[in-house]
């Protein structure tokens, strides 16, 4: 795996990685085999990858090469067959389904590719419908989503619905929705693949300074060498083993 760090300007103010620091993310020795056609198939070999709190990783691999195998057991959606995962502390390698439920509710927030955003509910609402899934304090919901609202810009957007928003403020969304539950983690699929080059840079911007100013870990799936260039390390998976 590389460990190549970005210029001093972008990756200064790297932290959360001291001694006393518990990792985001540890998984270790992680292996994923799947049944296909009586075949075995190996989608993770014994993979090893640990996020300090406000790390930034940017994954980087061809189709079929592992990567969403490997988000899917860091964010709970899917077990290996081998190894240990931990996120924010917590041991989820053995978890159960519905264990792993809660889990993803509580610990993980996700950003995928298409965004999936609930067409008939506003911007707000779709970042209220993650807590109103976990039947947390609605005042303490209310005011959370206002203020990711606001620091994402969007406030005067809150009562739009997904088709009156362009494609830069959909994503703005959606990443707020991942961090209504204050994630340890948040996973990114492709999160500029829709975007021009202008606001892909800035949403590659946006992400850096939304996960750095909370202390939030951050995988991000990504062809977009823009990113690589915002990342603190950028790891390479190949037929399901992560590269060094």
């Amino acid at each position: 795996m590389s460990d190549t760090r970005t210029d001093e300007s972008r990756s200064g103010d790297y932290g959360g990685s001291g001694p006393d620091s518990t990792p985001a993310l540890e998984m270790e020795a992680i292996r994923k085999v799947y049944e296909v056609a009586d075949e075995e198939v190996v989608a993770l070999d014994h993979a090893d990858l640990t996020l300090a709190p406000d790390e930034i990783v940017a994954l980087i691999g061809p189709s079929g090469s592992g990567k969403t195998t490997l988000c899917s057991i860091a964010g709970g959606i899917l077990s290996p067959t081998e190894g240990k995962v931990v996120v924010g502390g917590k041991d989820i390698s053995g978890y159960s389904s519905k264990e792993l439920t809660g889990f993803r509710r509580d610990s993980v927030g996700f950003v995928f590719q298409t965004v999936n955003l609930i067409p008939f509910l506003t911007a707000r609402e779709n970042l209220l419908v993650v807590d109103e899934i976990g039947s947390r304090d609605r005042k303490r919901a209310n005011e959370r989503a206002d203020q990711l609202l606001e620091e994402l810009g969007l406030e005067d957007r809150a009562g739009n619905l997904p088709s009156q928003l362009s494609g830069g403020q959909k994503q703005r969304v959606a990443i707020g929705r991942a961090l209504m539950n204050e994630p340890a983690l948040v996973l990114f699929d492709e999160p500029t693949s829709s975007l021009d080059s202008k606001l892909g840079d800035q949403m590659v911007r946006l992400i850096r300074e939304e996960m750095k100013s909370r202390g939030t870990a951050a995988i991000i799936v990504t062809h977009d060498d823009r990113i690589t260039g915002y990342a603190d390390r950028t790891v390479h998976i190949t037929d399901g083993r992560l590269e060094a």
